[in-house]
């Protein structure tokens, strides 16, 4: 197949490679939160998030006929470690409120920025990991399950988390309360 060619397919089009750069750039600063302060993660996070999200909206509609070098890479062991890193960081903050859509009850959840922001944390990562696989058929199947999974399990994740860092960041009383110094 000449590169002209392969270039034309949609896993290589400009809005997995627009994607691509933002999750490397979420996924490094995640590894990297311990050098900002609190303000500075909000700060960061009210601006990524939405980019990450429009660009997870726009990925290409890929068909995928095998599967066999879809991987993850994130262990669990990782994933607590990261998990606890930016919980800690983010302290009393962690945790909210949110209604979910299907629940039937109508009764508030008790949910985690660290937990989210890993979750999508671990998405980026895995995509990006296996994205950058010189076959064709692991970008083809990272675009397709990235893609999918911003349908099921991302997208939403990202959604509450703006909620939250919005309210953070422009509720007068509680734009006082962020503190500038990370709790290490």
């Amino acid at each position: 197949m000449e590169q002209e060619e392969i270039l034309k397919e949609p896993a290589y089009s400009p809005f997995v490679l627009e994607f691509l750069a933002v999750a490397q750039k979420y996924c490094l600063f995640i590894e990297e939160i311990d050098k900002y302060e609190k303000k500075q993660i909000f700060d960061y996070l009210h601006k990524a998030l939405p980019l990450l999200y429009l660009r997870g909206s726009v990925l290409p509609v890929i068909e995928v006929e095998d599967f066999s070098s879809n991987e993850k890479y994130l262990t669990e062991e990782q994933w607590q470690t990261v998990f606890n890193e930016v919980r800690e960081i983010i302290g009393k903050e962690d945790e909210y409120w949110f209604l979910e859509n299907d629940n039937p009850l109508n009764e508030p959840v008790k949910g985690s920025l660290a937990d989210n922001l890993t979750d999508i944390y671990q998405d980026m990562k895995d995509f990006v990991l296996l994205y950058q696989k010189p076959l064709r058929d692991a970008k083809k199947v990272a675009v397709w399950e990235i893609a999918d999974l911003f349908k099921s399990h991302w997208g939403f994740r990202v959604v509450n988390v703006l909620k939250v860092m919005h309210y953070y960041l422009y509720n007068e009383q509680s734009t006082r309360n962020i503190p500038d110094d990370t709790i290490l």
